[in-house]
C-alpha cells in the first residue's frame, strides 16, 4: 500500500470489548485504531498511539525486523519488547507481548494481537539472574562443588573450581562421566564410599590426597550427599570438596617442629632452659655446662636461684610482663662466679603447655672484644697515647670543669717540622719509630695531671690544666722542644732527629669552646712555623683575622674558573743576538672582583693546597692555544706560546691525552706549544718521565726546564731527556755581571747548554747591562723587564706588531 495513501476509515468499532490489546496496522507500520487493552498496557491514549505514534514503545532491536514483516508478509508472530518513554523508573511502563497479526487485504490493514507476556518473562529474567548468583556463588566459595546423576554417573553441574582442579571449564565438563572427570584409578579408590551413596542413600566423608593443576599435592577432604526425588528415589549425589592441606601442613609443621627444637636443644653450642612460671622444666647440656650444674640439679629448680642478685629484679620484671625481648644479665655459676650473659626470651606452646623459653649466651668474649674496641677506637694504635676522639671528649669536659672554677687552661698543638722526610728517605717504618719516641718524651716532660694525645698523622695535643701561667706554660713549651729534638737511632751507625713547632691558645681568653681553642691553636702553630720552625708561639687575634682572610680567599678561588675570573698575560722571549720575537710565555693572573688583578704566588699555593691546579692548568693550556693559533692565523707571529707545568698536573695519567685533546681542540701544531718542566719534576721516576717526554716530544711540543740551576739535575740525567730548551733561573741573572758566582754559574749553563746541543734562554733579564753580557756569552734567548713586562693579551699583540714592523 502506497505510504500516501489516505488510511482506511475506521468502522465503529468493538475491538475495545477484547481482553487483548489490538493495533490495527498499514504496510507502512502506521496506526489506525488502538484498543482500550492497548492503552491500558501502554499507557499511551487513542490519538497518541495513531499514525506513528505508538512505535516510540518498540525497543531497537525489535523496530527493524516488525517493519519488514508487516511490509512484505500476510501472518507473523514475533515478541516485542515495548517500553513507554521518558518518565522516571517509578512512572515508565515496560511490557513483553507476543505479536499475532493477521493481514486483511480487502480492508488493507493488519490485525495485531498482542497478548501480554509479561509475568512469563519477568519470572524467566529472575530466574537467570538467580541461577547466575547460584552461578556466581558457587564458583565463589572455597570449595569444589559437582552433581552427578545417579544413575549413569554423568556430571550434571560443576562450579569453576572443580572443573578447572580436573583440567575442565563449566561447560566441557558437563555430560562427561565420573571415571572420565576423575579417573579411573581414583574413581577405584573412592568406589566404597560412593557405593554407600549409591546403595545406601546415607552421606559421606572422607580424607584423600590429589594432585592440583599447578602439580602441587593437596590434602582434601570430600563430602558425597545424596540427592532425593518427592519419592525418595535417588536421582543425583553432591560432590563437596574443601581444601585442607593449610591445615594438614600445619599439623605437619608442628610436628617437625617438635622433633626439630628436640634436636636443636641437643645439638646447639648455646644454652637453652624452658620454664613455666619460673620454675625449670628442661634445659639442655650447654647451660649446665656455663653454670656448673647436671641436669637433674637443675630440674625443678627456680631460675632466679642462678641469677646474680643485683640481676634479680631486672629479670623478674622480664619474666612477670611476659614480653619476648633479648636483654643483658649476669648469671652465678656453682663456684661463685659471676657470668655476663645474654638472656634471649621467647613464649612458645609445648604440647597444650605455654611455656618461657630462654637463650641463655655467654658474652664474656663479647666484653673482652667490647673493652678492646673501646680501648681502640679512643686510642691511637701506634703510640697508645688517647686519640682525637678520646681527646675532644676530655677537652670538652675539663673545659666545663674549668668553666666551674674559674681556672685557665693551655692547649698545645705540637707538629712534627718536615717529618714526611723521614717517611720518604727512611721508610715508613722509621716514621712510627719515631713517632712513639715523640709520644714518650712528651709524656716524660708532662706531668701525671696533664693530657696528651695523638691527634692525627705528626701532630701531637697537650691540655694542661690547674690555671697555668704564661710563663709556666711556655716552660713547658721550651722543655717539649728540647726533649723532642734529640737524636734518635734509625740504623746502625745513623741517627735521625726532627724539631716540633708549637702553637699555644689559652682558655677561656683564646676560645671558650673546644673547636675554637684548638683552631687558635693550630693557627699559632703556624705562626711558629712561619718563623723558622722549632719554636713555639702563642696564640695572637692578629693571626685569626689573617688566617680568616686565607680562608675566604680559598672559597673564592674554587668558584674563580666557573666564574671566568682567570686572564693570560703574555711575556715575549726575545732573541739575545737581534731582539726578534722567538717565543711568549703564558703567565696567569687572577682578576679578583674586589682585590684586583692577583699575581700567581697570591693563589697558586692555595690551588696547589686545594687540588684545583688540574682544572685550572688544564684551562691555560686551552687558553694559551687559543692564543697561539689567533696569532698564526692572523699573521701576527708564528712563536711557541710557553706554559708553566705544575707537578700534580704533570703526574696526571690523562695528561699526555690532555695535551693532544687541547692541540686538536685548537687547531694548533705541536711546534707553537711549548711546556716548562722544572728541575724537580726530572727527578723523579726518570723512566717514567722519560717515557712521558718522549710521548709529548711525539705531538711535536717543545720542552724546556724552568729555574735551571735551583734543582739537582745532572748533566747524565739531562742528556737522558729530549729537553729543548732551559732556562737560567732569575736568582742568578739579578746580580749579573758583577757578582762573579753569578757569573760563573750563568757561563757554565750557556756552555752546557750548548754542548748539548740545547737553546739557554735567561729570565728576569732587567737591565741593559744583564741584557750585553748575555748576549756577549752568547746566550740564545731573553726574557724579562729589559725586553717587556708580561702584557695583556691586546697590549702583547700591539707589541708584537710594533716590533714585526720594526
Amino acid at each position: 500500500m502506497d505510504a500516501a495513501a489516505p488510511l482506511p476509515a475506521v468502522e465503529p468499532c468493538s475491538w475495545d470489548d477484547l481482553p487483548s490489546a489490538v493495533l490495527l496496522l498499514a504496510r507502512d507500520g502506521r496506526a489506525s485504531h488502538a484498543n482500550a487493552a492497548f492503552c491500558r498496557l501502554t499507557g499511551l491514549s487513542v490519538d497518541a498511539a495513531r499514525g506513528a505514534g505508538w512505535q516510540r514503545l518498540l525497543a531497537d532491536p525489535d523496530r527493524a525486523p516488525l517493519l519488514g514483516a508487516l511490509a512484505q508478509g500476510e501472518h507473523l508472530s514475533l515478541p516485542l519488547h515495548l517500553c513507554s518513554p521518558g518518565g522516571d523508573d517509578a512512572t515508565r511502563r515496560e511490557a513483553w507481548v507476543d505479536c499475532v497479526s493477521q493481514w486483511q487485504p480487502s480492508r488493507g490493514r493488519w490485525v495485531c494481537v498482542l497478548h501480554d507476556v509479561s509475568a512469563t518473562r519477568r519470572a524467566e529474567r529472575t530466574a537467570i539472574a538467580q541461577a547466575e548468583q547460584l552461578r556466581l556463588l558457587a564458583d565463589s566459595v572455597p570449595a569444589l562443588i559437582a552433581c552427578y546423576d545417579a544413575r549413569e554417573q554423568r556430571c550434571l553441574f560443576a562450579n569453576r573450581p572443580y572443573a578447572l582442579t580436573f583440567g575442565r571449564d563449566e561447560q566441557s565438563i558437563l555430560g562427561l562421566p565420573i571415571t572420565e572427570v576423575i579417573g579411573e584409578a581414583a574413581l577405584q579408590r573412592i568406589r566404597p564410599q560412593l557405593d554407600t551413596v549409591l546403595l545406601e542413600q546415607r552421606a559421606v566423608a572422607y580424607e584423600r590426597q590429589l594432585v592440583g593443576a599447578d602439580g602441587r599435592m593437596q590434602w582434601v577432604e570430600v563430602h558425597l550427599l545424596p540427592q532425593r526425588a518427592a519419592d525418595g528415589r535417588l536421582i543425583a549425589f553432591f560432590v563437596l570438596i574443601s581444601d585442607i592441606s593449610r591445615h594438614r601442613l600445619a599439623e605437619q609443621a608442628v610436628r617437625e617442629s617438635e622433633e626439630r627444637l628436640g634436636k636443636f636443644m641437643q645439638a646447639s653450642a648455646e644454652g637453652i632452659v624452658f620454664h613455666k612460671d619460673g620454675v625449670i622444666t628442661d634445659a639442655n647440656a650447654p647451660v649446665g655446662a656455663l653454670v656448673g650444674y647436671g641436669l637433674d640439679e637443675l630440674l625443678g629448680r627456680r631460675t632466679l636461684d642462678f641469677v646474680a642478685p643485683d640481676q634479680v629484679s631486672k629479670v623478674s620484671a622480664v619474666m612477670s610482663s611476659g614480653q619476648e625481648t633479648t636483654y643483658e644479665s649476669a648469671l652465678i655459676d656453682k663456684s661463685g662466679r659471676r657470668i655476663p650473659v645474654e638472656f634471649i626470651v621467647r613464649t612458645m606452646m609445648r604440647g597444650d603447655e605455654r611455656l618461657r623459653m630462654t637463650i641463655v649466651r655467654d658474652i664474656r668474649d663479647r666484653h673482652a672484644a667490647q673493652a678492646h674496641i673501646h680501648h681502640l677506637a679512643h686510642h691511637d694504635a701506634l703510640t697508645g697515647l688517647p686519640n682525637r676522639l678520646a681527646f675532644m671528649a676530655e677537652i670538652d669536659q675539663l673545659m666545663a670543669r674549668t668553666t666551674e672554677s674559674r681556672e685557665a687552661l693551655a692547649l698545645l698543638f705540637i707538629d712534627l717540622d718536615h717529618f714526611k722526610r723521614v717517611n720518604d728517605s727512611l721508610g715508613h717504618l722509621a716514621g712510627d719509630e719515631l713517632l712513639k719516641t715523640v709520644a714518650q718524651r712528651i709524656g716524660a716532660v708532662l706531668r701525671a695531671s696533664d693530657v696528651v694525645a695523638r691527634f692525627g698523622g705528626d701532630e701531637f695535643m697537650v691540655l694542661i690544666g690547674g690555671g697555668p701561667r704564661l710563663e709556666d706554660v711556655a716552660d713547658v713549651a721550651r722543655k717539649l722542644l728540647a726533649a723532642i729534638e734529640v737524636p734518635l737511632d734509625a740504623e746502625v751507625g745513623r741517627s735521625i732527629s726532627v724539631t716540633p713547632s708549637i702553637g699555644i691558645a689559652m682558655f677561656p681568653g683564646d676560645g671558650v669552646t673546644p673547636a675554637e681553642l684548638i683552631k687558635h691553636a693550630d693557627t699559632a702553630m703556624y705562626r711558629a712555623k712561619a718563623r723558622g720552625r722549632a719554636t713555639y708561639q702563642f696564640f695572637d687575634p692578629a693571626l685569626a683575622s689573617n688566617a680568616y682572610a686565607a680562608l675566604v680567599l680559598e672559597g673564592e678561588l674554587a668558584q674563580a674558573l666557573e666564574r671566568g675570573e682567570f686572564v693570560l698575560h703574555f711575556q715575549p722571549q726575545v732573541r739575545a743576538g737581534d731582539g726578534v720575537l722567538v717565543g711568549a710565555e703564558a703567565l696567569i693572573r687572577w682578576q679578583h672582583p674586589e682585590r684586583g688583578l692577583l699575581l700567581p704566588d697570591q693563589f697558586i699555593p692555595l690551588a696547589e693546597q686545594q687540588r684545583l691546579m688540574l682544572p685550572i692548568g688544564a684551562w691555560v693550556l686551552h687558553e694559551a692555544a687559543r692564543a697561539a693559533r689567533r696569532w698564526h692565523d692572523e699573521g701576527l707571529c708564528a712563536v711557541p706560546v710557553a706554559v708553566n707545568l705544575s707537578t700534580l698536573q704533570f703526574q696526571a695519567p690523562d695528561f699526555v691525552a690532555t695535551v693532544a685533546q687541547v692541540l686538536q681542540s685548537a687547531g694548533l701544531p705541536g711546534r707553537l706549544l711549548e711546556l716548562e718542566l722544572t728541575e724537580r719534576m726530572l727527578m723523579e721516576e726518570l723512566p717514567e718521565v722519560g717515557g712521558r717526554l718522549a710521548q709529548l716530544k711525539a705531538l711535536g711540543i717543545r720542552l724546556s726546564v724552568d729555574d735551571f740551576g735551583t734543582g739537582y739535575s745532572s748533566l747524565g740525567h739531562l742528556k737522558s731527556l729530549p729537553i729543548d730548551k732551559m732556562k737560567i733561573d732569575r736568582s742568578f741573572v739579578v746580580d749579573l755581571p758583577e757578582a762573579r758566582g753569578s757569573v760563573a754559574i750563568a757561563r757554565a749553563i750557556i756552555q752546557m747548554a750548548r754542548s748539548l746541543g740545547i737553546t739557554v734562554i735567561a729570565e728576569g733579564v732587567e737591565t741593559e747591562a744583564q741584557r750585553a753580557f748575555l748576549a756577549r756569552e752568547q746566550c740564545d734567548e731573553l726574557q724579562g723587564e729589559a725586553i717587556s713586562p708580561a702584557l695583556s693579551l691586546q697590549a702583547f699583540e700591539a707589541w708584537a706588531g710594533r716590533v714585526a714592523t720594526g
